[in-house]
């Protein structure tokens, strides 16, 4: 297959990258390196010398999008500004890359009939429904412009699958972890910060008492859940539809700190001794998320491989191996 993965330089598109091309298929990454980084796809262009390409350019602009699905069969849509306190300080820019970047690749898909078309959704989507597990089907209002761009993304697949007779899945993936989340930066994600300033002896704040919880969730089951996506069969039921992508269970901030805790103090036993700071709660922050896995279970045949356990002790030696 000919695969097209924007932001395929960013943590998620690279490991999607590295799946597809390892199971013999010819990839395509779309990426503007400005969330992603070289390093993470580097090594797939003397591995992969005639499978793998590179186009720099950005989803804002349609010609860009044009030009990067030529040939293409499949589009795993992962670019996006991700972080809902960056989408609260800078909603602009969120929007046009969010939006406005996304309609360009469903355009540009569209034209050259792409067979189907997948794309990151959010849990995020799921705003200020205080419903446990979270339903695919049944949300609440957004609490962020993140948020926003990332429902506005869903409600765009389903008209232009209504009105132009395109396939899409889009993933609701859920506070994913794992080998090259970026541990740096004003926006980076609870798990690689955590991890970064334990390994540093430095002490985590947690906003609020710890007691929001999440969904972690593992990036090989992300992987799954693609593949799945791309091998559902044509006009199927499972096709043009929302999955929540996840594990399954939920993990307060404390739990899972004390988790890193435990994995870290094998390379390091003063970490065990760290203690976190509290901070406030953040602006737009859901406090609890869950996710029914139920529909993917029945439509995609999805069984994750992952627990949050199993996955933070992956992440936790590689990211050791990186600092040393």
């Amino acid at each position: 297959m000919n695969i097209l993965i924007t932001g395929g330089a960013g943590f998620i598109g690279s490991n999607l990258c590295e799946f597809f091309l390892a199971q013999g298929h010819n990839v395509t990454c779309l990426d503007n390196f400005s969330t992603g980084k070289r390093e993470n796809i580097q090594p797939f262009f003397s591995q992969y010398p005639s499978a793998f390409q590179l186009i720099e350019g950005d989803i804002r602009n349609l010609e860009t999008c044009r030009r990067a699905v030529v040939g293409v069969d499949y589009v795993l849509h992962e670019a996006a500004l991700g972080s809902v306190p960056r989408s609260i300080n800078d909603p602009i820019t969120t929007n046009e890359v969010n939006i406005s970047g996304f309609l360009n690749m469903l355009v540009a898909a569209r034209d050259e009939k792409v067979k189907r078309f997948i794309f990151a959704a959010s849990s995020s989507t799921y705003g200020d429904s205080t419903a446990l597990p979270k339903v695919e089907e049944n949300i609440g209002r957004p609490l962020s412009p993140y948020a926003i761009t990332k429902y506005v993304n869903e409600l765009y697949a389903d008209v232009f699958c209504r009105t132009y007779g395109m396939e899409y899945i889009g993933l609701r993936y859920f506070n994913v972890f794992g080998r090259r989340q970026d541990p740096n930066g004003a926006y980076a994600a609870v798990i690689p910060l955590f991890v970064k300033l334990l390994i540093e002896h430095k002490q985590p704040i947690i906003n609020g008492d710890g007691e929001y919880s999440r969904d972690f969730t593992y990036i090989d089951n992300v992987l799954l859940m693609n593949k799945l996506a791309i091998e559902a069969k044509v006009g199927s039921d499972a096709v043009n539809q929302i999955y929540n992508t996840a594990f399954g269970e939920r993990t307060t901030l404390n739990q899972l700190l004390g988790a890193l805790k435990e994995l870290l103090s094998q390379f390091d036993p003063e970490i065990q001794n760290i203690e976190p700071i509290h901070g406030p709660n953040r602006s737009g922050d859901i406090p609890h998320s869950l996710a029914s896995i139920d529909k993917a279970k029945h439509l995609l045949g999805y069984a994750p491989k992952f627990s949050m356990y199993e996955g933070l002790k992956n992440a936790v030696d590689w990211y050791w191996k990186q600092n040393k």
